[in-house]
């Protein structure tokens, strides 16, 4: 049997993707999300997968999940933390509690999953961390304030933690996507934000990412000798200019 890969936000959109591609490929998979009915619904037709429900910012929570996996499947060998939150607004108006959820969920949970695994890895001088960040990590956007924050975060704790463990040989990557057909819209309370966003995506057309292609990436980026650490791929549909 492969090796035990573990997937944050796993209910829809990138989560979703990619925990289909590698469990197609053999690999015994662990599902984490909010929503158990999401997780279900994706892990309906695979062998080889635990659902649990897990909110990321809840470190017993997300440890006692893993340690569960890893009783049956074995050690992590692969993280992917994608759970997160984009909550638009303005900061002249939005709501700080917005400002703290995501926070909380782009930055902290991410820290969270990493601890989790991490001195495993370190033992055994083998495992791969990848964080789903954001093009929204590497440039601003109107609207984005917090957000932009929580994930240029993820883009600094990411090398940061990779330079502290290439010598034990974990991996940490980074994929940072563009706009792209997920649920992250759904939680949006500002309309003129939401508006602002959808007038942006029309722009371009409305063609962006299909999260499909970035578990294809996300896949080829794993796939790579554990001596080899692609460490960022931005990833956007080509029509996106920003």
């Amino acid at each position: 049997m492969k090796k035990l890969v573990v997937i944050t936000g796993a209910s829809s959109g990138f989560g979703a993707e990619i925990a289909k591609t590698f469990n197609a490929d053999g690999y015994p998979t662990l599902l984490l999300g909010r929503r158990t009915d999401k997780l279900e619904e994706v892990a309906k037709d695979m062998d080889n997968v635990m659902v649990e429900s897990v909110d990321v910012t809840n470190y017993e929570q997300f440890e006692n999940a893993v340690r569960k996996a890893e009783a049956k499947y074995g050690k992590t060998d692969l993280l992917v933390n994608n759970a997160g939150l984009m909550l638009l607004g303005n900061v002249q108006n939005q709501n700080p509690q917005e400002w703290q959820t995501m926070l909380d969920t782009n930055v902290i949970g991410v820290l969270n999953g990493t601890q989790i695994v991490l001195n495993d890895m370190r033992d055994r001088e083998h495992g791969t961390i990848l964080n789903v960040s954001s093009i929204a990590g590497r440039k601003t956007f109107v609207n984005h304030a917090a957000y932009v924050a929580s994930k240029f975060g993820v883009h600094g704790l990411s090398e940061t933690i990779r330079e502290e463990n290439s010598g034990k040989n974990v991996r940490v990557m980074m994929i940072a996507p563009g706009a792209a057909e997920t649920e992250l819209l759904n939680h949006v309370t500002s309309k003129s934000a939401l508006d602002d966003y959808r007038a942006w995506e029309e722009s371009m057309g409305g063609v962006v990412l299909d999260p499909e292609q970035v578990a294809r990436t996300v896949k080829f980026m794993y796939d790579m000798p554990q001596e080899v650490n692609i460490r960022e791929v931005d990833i956007a549909a080509t029509r996106q200019d920003s």
